[in-house]
């Protein structure tokens, strides 16, 4: 039998028979002795062993009785924006062998496994054997070095977390598997802690629980929940509370004690395994041992019937009215304005104003194009749906607001009548190099759509009741101009699968490119609107082509507007217009325009050429 089976088996036989004192935060106190935020506190394992060595000892001299590996993060992934990517194994043994010096015969040493980091911006996802393969290289580095389990930690995504059980499963160690949990005893995606409970019980966990989150007492009432449907031991990792930042520094407010006393309520509702997430010191973990002594798990009746999810508030009546209403009985025309870079917001309402007259049926109004700052969209299509009298499609982006920023704006948009939202990921802030800036990405389109989905249902996106629906209806955009456009394609089948019911494209310069762009995109029977943007010189089609993200023209569209500027410029521009819109009056529905620099008299001669 192998050293690792040996530590595995005596890690489950002191589980059956009582309370394991886990530690407390890693990283908490490697910040506190002078790390700064940002440096990978996993590489200090190679480069200062000794200070991570210390902080193992000091919770082993408070108590702890299991010790986890400074590995949280030690992946490929989390590492590679380091140039430490090739160091993952060296990195996950010399976690695993500090611990192991720090432990001795008496404690048990777990490898702590986080999840790993989501694709931000427009970044592929991950696929499922990818996602097993970096797993395996970090886990597998973790066995080699000895630890007697694993503890996987602070995951937000089940279906991971369910992977990286079946990769301890493969290393034949047990694993403790903790969700992070949030509002209402919910994970990021709305799932309960008891359908959780489930999950990871039959997915083989070892001891199923949760770490981090708000503090304490909510971790509590998560246990608690779980312990009504499953029989599997309970883990419960809490943070020390709010965290507060005062002079420079992250301070966690609850005191030892009060973290022991939650403890040994944690214990009472059935935990077996319990210490400390971020924020918490070897104090907590000194304080949590000696409340804890002698201490048993409750023993638990499961319920006989499965805990009921809360009622869901019934599905919204649709709105009045939208702009496409009239979809398949005339083209549809929306009109893409851009807030402006200042507060002097009367050009763009007075182009409203000239666009509803003319018949638009929609402003499509953009956000912080090419990240840079411009006015609010939000407040500016308010103006213009009480001003112009026209129906706004706001674009929201991944890139400026975190998850909280987004329920919070979309909720009020929805305040402010505004129904029509089109969700992107949004340009990254490099792009335009706005100083001090930087790019968010909580949500990318897809998440937007479903943060917007599940606000259609009364609820956020982590599943808590708002009391009431929104009525927003989502849109999405695509990139036809790419070599092969079956990576957007499948990319499109998930946005529509999250909520997406129509489509703004990039504009299109080429009329294969646009039929093929039709065709393929039939199949999701989405109402599909053509993205024009009419060229004005040469100097203009170069500058697209160039240096636009998403806009590729052939060419023989650059051939055509070589040497054209001024009113040559504008006449060769719109001819190319009209003979894409002269090609797609059979296949496409609907257009969006986009006239260049605001010029609003463009679009307005190309709406009536559509509409004929």
């Amino acid at each position: 039998m192998s050293d690792s089976s040996v530590g595995g088996n005596r890690f489950l036989q002191r589980l059956a028979e009582g309370v394991i004192i886990g530690d407390g935060a890693m990283g908490t106190l490697l910040y506190s002795r002078g790390v700064p935020l940002g440096h990978s506190f996993e590489a200090l394992n190679l480069s200062r062993p000794k200070m991570v060595e210390a902080v193992h000892r000091d919770y082993a001299a408070a108590g702890a009785q299991l010790l986890e590996t400074n590995t949280f993060a030690a992946n490929r992934l989390a590492l590679a924006p380091l140039g430490l990517e090739k160091q993952v194994g060296e990195i996950n043994i010399a976690g695993a062998r500090l611990a192991r010096r720090a432990a001795g015969s008496e404690r048990l040493v777990a490898g702590a496994v986080g999840p790993l980091p989501n694709p931000k911006g427009g970044a592929a996802e991950l696929s499922v054997a990818d996602r097993r393969s970096l797993l395996n290289e970090q886990m597998g580095a973790l066995a080699a070095g000895g630890v007697d389990l694993f503890v996987l930690e602070t995951f937000t995504e089940l279906t991971e977390l369910e992977l990286a059980l079946q990769v301890a499963a493969e290393l034949d160690l047990p694993a403790v598997a903790q969700m992070a949990f949030f509002e209402e005893g919910r994970t990021r995606h709305g799932l309960a802690a008891e359908e959780v409970a489930r999950r990871l019980g039959a997915a083989g966990a070892a001891a199923v629980g949760a770490n981090c989150g708000a503090g304490p007492r909510e971790l509590l009432a998560v246990l608690q929940r779980m312990a009504t449907v499953s029989d599997k031991p309970l883990s419960g990792f809490a943070n020390s509370g709010f965290p507060q930042y005062v002079n420079g520094r992250y301070i966690y407010l609850a005191t030892p004690d009060y973290f022991a006393a939650m403890g040994r309520e944690m214990v009472e509702a059935g935990a077996s395994l319990v210490g400390g997430c971020c924020g918490t010191t070897p104090e907590h973990i000194r304080a949590l041992a000696e409340a804890l002594t002698g201490m048993r798990p409750q023993k638990r009746a499961l319920a006989a019937v499965a805990v009921a999810e809360p009622v869901r508030p019934p599905e919204p009546t649709p709105a009045a009215r939208t702009f496409l209403d009239d979809w398949g009985k005339r083209p549809i025309v929306t009109v893409e304005l851009g807030p402006p870079k200042g507060l002097d917001c009367g050009k763009v309402l007075q182009g409203a104003k000239v666009l509803a007259a003319a018949g638009a049926d929609a402003i499509s109004l953009t956000e912080n194009p090419l990240a840079r700052i411009r006015m609010g969209n939000i407040a500016l299509a308010s103006q213009i749906q009480q001003q112009a009298g026209i129906e706004v499609i706001i674009h929201i982006t991944g890139r400026d607001r975190n998850l909280i920023g987004l329920h919070s704006e979309l909720m009020g948009a929805h305040l402010l009548g505004i129904r029509n939202v089109l969700a992107i990921t949004g340009d990254p802030v490099a792009v335009s190099g706005e100083a001090g800036a930087s790019s968010v990405f909580d949500l990318n389109s897809v998440g937007i759509l479903q943060l917007l989905s599940a606000l259609n249902k009364g609820t956020t996106l982590l599943g808590a009741e708002l009391g009431a629906t929104t009525r927003m209806l989502a849109g999405a955009a695509f990139n036809p101009n790419v070599a092969d456009m079956s990576g957007q394609i499948r990319r499109m089948e998930k946005k529509v699968a999250a909520g997406a019911r129509f489509v703004e494209t990039q504009p299109v310069y080429s009329v294969a490119v646009m039929k093929e762009m039709l065709e393929r995109l039939a199949p999701l029977d989405i109402p599909v609107l053509v993205g024009l943007m009419p060229l004005v010189s040469e100097r203009n089609a170069e500058f697209l082509h160039n240096e636009v993200p998403g806009i590729s023209l052939p060419d023989e569209v650059r051939q055509r507007m070589r040497g054209t500027s001024g009113a040559t410029g504008v006449a060769a521009g719109l001819a190319i217009a009209r003979e894409l819109i002269d090609a797609g009056r059979q296949l496409a529905g609907g257009f969006t325009l986009m006239p260049p620099f605001g010029k609003v008299g463009l679009a307005v001669e190309l709406l009536q050429y559509i509409r004929g």
